[in-house]
């Protein structure tokens, strides 16, 4: 019996882990088709945007909180953010806003995001078993869209002339050491690691430490996860889990964060 057959209340649908109830389930996919059949009706109203927060749900907007409590604490502090696993892009978009809110003239705030947009391309053992290449993947062309979709966020903000983000499509392992060399001035204010995998988290890991200051922000996604142990294992190895204050929010199960050298 391997590890996916032990866990009992995981639950894995479109390729990614959820502990939702039958009824939970349920009741999602009955608000979603309820937003489907309204949102035609919004029309091009300027408040259709807005109105679409009566179908967020309590862990989603836990999540923007959670976001918005982490942005504030690199404001006084130098340097960009770099989102190590982007997917669809709720958490590239939120940066995005949350920059445009709270330090709108900060042009060299530019926000990276990474990810293969394949999903997962590399496991190993250190990853328990529960993972399978091709889990988290996206749309075919999602990428070319999400560009659109993040420019589009920009243009809401002061200096929407100036592009404050980048997409860098690839295998992190690969695509940072490129970014590294590209960018020798970058340091990085803060870092959040939501790739849940052992090799990339832990190849990240090593390639940015140079790049962060005291002060810098380490985000962590599934830290303490036992359904991705490869991100904890990655952790102690490079940094030491007794070298970091973790600190979490009680909005969230597993998203734990440090600053740096404190």
């Amino acid at each position: 019996m391997n590890a996916k057959t032990t866990i009992d209340s995981l639950a894995k649908l479109s390729g990614e882990f959820t502990r939702q109830s039958e009824t939970e389930r349920a009741n999602v996919q009955r608000l979603f088709e309820i937003q489907m059949d309204i949102l035609p009706r919004l029309g091009l109203s300027p408040n259709w945007n807005t109105h679409q927060t009566v179908f967020l749900k309590s862990a989603s907007l836990s999540r923007l909180i959670h976001y918005y409590e982490l942005y504030q604490q690199i404001i006084n502090v130098p340097g960009v953010i770099c989102e190590f696993g982007v997917q669809w892009g709720a958490s590239l978009s939120t940066l995005i806003s949350l920059r445009g809110m709270l330090e709108p003239f900060n042009n060299s705030r530019v926000i990276y995001g990474f990810d293969t947009f394949e999903g997962f391309v590399q496991l190993d053992e250190k990853d328990g078993g529960f993972s399978a290449k091709g889990d988290y993947s996206t749309a075919e062309r999602y990428y070319e869209l999400l560009e659109e979709i993040i420019q589009l966020q920009e243009s809401f903000a002061p200096m929407p002339q100036i592009k404050k983000f980048e997409l860098v499509k690839g295998d992190a392992s690969d695509t940072l050491p490129q970014w590294l060399e590209k960018n020798p001035h970058a340091i990085v204010a803060m870092a959040i690691l939501d790739m849940d995998v052992y090799k990339p988290t832990r190849d990240v890991l090593e390639g940015i430490l140079p790049r962060l200051t005291k002060g810098s922000i380490l985000v962590f996604d599934e830290l303490n996860c036992r359904f991705f142990p490869g991100e904890t294992i990655a952790v102690a190895e490079v940094i030491g889990l007794n070298n970091l204050r973790l600190q979490r929010s009680p909005r969230q199960p597993y998203c734990a964060w440090a600053v740096f050298g404190e």
